[in-house]
């Protein structure tokens, strides 16, 4: 091969690779790029122990029992998963139902409305976002409603993360991020005037810890609204089938273990909320949430080939591939739970707290 088609052929090599990785930003958000992937608040050279740290929970059933080792289980996985969400998924971590001639990125903000419109909350109000992740409902949130939004997150790297966002898009004065345990939250009593978590208490060992803490912060009077994953009325534990679906989701998404339906009111009204609503938002009329899942397989192998050609290269830390091909399996059970509709990602209670 003379020189000249050496050329030719090495720069349409560079030139593909190039639109591969810059043409192909994130899914919703060109906010993350592929080159850009890294393991959070881990250095590069432990992603793959800190991967294998993170399965050995699952190869030791009772450590997950253990409520005081959740949160470091929690904390690593976000580590290792929120590049990879924000580069595929988008600034919101969470499911919404489809809506007809809506964008998934429109829809996932109406989803995020309905929530704060549900507390009824006026502009200046103090609101709380339990599990924020790195804020994209926090910042949905605040420019709807102008209430002023503080999110609580365990991991450190999407705090910095959810600071760096709010800044960019000038939303800094409404929202405030704190790195913490969302089981002992550092607010003093009755010091907000509501509360909302989307898909985020599910990773609590415990419901009635968390419900318990967001009781105690909110003022007398005000709301509470939370969406639940849970297994529905359809599951059925004898059934194999049913039980690696609900375990797959549980593995591929840090879950101490999910809850029926049937126990999340009751919980509720334990630590002392009284119930207003409670609703599946999966539920027919609303159109599958489960599509976008179906209809990104093709990013998917994309996104994974592409993580694969970095690591190779050493642009993107070893374990990267392990953790996206984790996040793969994950989302045909996910799908699969959908589908049956045995899981939901959105069951929705609305709660109050008496006047005193």
């Amino acid at each position: 091969m003379d020189s000249f088609a050496v050329i030719c052929t090495a720069s349409l090599l560079a030139g593909g690779l190039y639109f591969f990785v810059f043409g192909f930003g994130s899914a919703e958000v060109k906010g993350k790029r592929a080159v850009n992937l890294t393991g959070g608040s881990i250095d590069k050279e432990k992603i793959q122990d800190n991967y294998k740290q993170y399965w050995s929970f699952f190869r030791h059933p009772k450590e997950i029992e253990k409520a005081d080792k959740v949160p470091a289980f929690v904390d690593t996985f976000y580590n290792l998963v929120t590049d990879i969400y924000e580069w595929g998924w988008g600034q919101s971590f969470h499911f919404s139902p489809s809506l007809p001639g809506k964008s998934h990125r429109e829809a996932t903000r109406i989803h995020e409305e309905r929530a704060v419109d549900m507390l009824g909350v006026k502009p200046g109000a103090r609101i709380l976002d339990v599990g924020c992740g790195v804020g994209g409902p926090m910042r949905a949130i605040a420019a709807h409603s102008k209430a002023n939004v503080v999110g609580i997150t365990i991991n450190e790297y999407q705090v910095k993360r959810a600071r760096m966002h709010n800044k960019k898009v000038g939303l800094d004065t409404l929202c405030e991020v704190v790195c913490g345990n969302f089981l002992q939250m550092p607010f003093a009593d009755n010091s907000f005037d509501g509360a909302y978590s989307i898909e985020a208490t599910c990773h609590a060992p415990k419901l009635e810890e968390v419900y318990k803490e967001i009781y105690r912060v909110i003022k007398p009077g005000s709301y509470y609204v939370s969406y639940e994953w849970v297994t529905t009325e359809l599951y059925q534990h004898e059934d194999p089938e049913h039980v690696e679906i609900i375990h797959g989701i549980e593995r591929g998404d840090a879950l101490p273990g999910l809850r029926s339906y049937k126990d999340i009111a009751e919980v509720a009204k334990q630590v002392g909320f009284e119930v207003v609503k409670e609703k599946d938002l999966a539920k027919p009329p609303s159109n599958p949430w489960w599509t976008r899942l179906k209809m990104g397989r093709i990013a998917y192998w994309r996104n994974h080939i592409l993580v694969t050609i970095l690591a190779f290269l050493g642009i993107a830390p070893k374990g990267t591939v392990d953790v996206h091909e984790m996040l793969f399996v994950t989302a045909d059970y996910l799908s699969q739970g959908g589908e049956k509709g045995i899981f939901s990602p959105m069951h929705m209670i609305l709660c109050r707290k008496p006047e005193e």
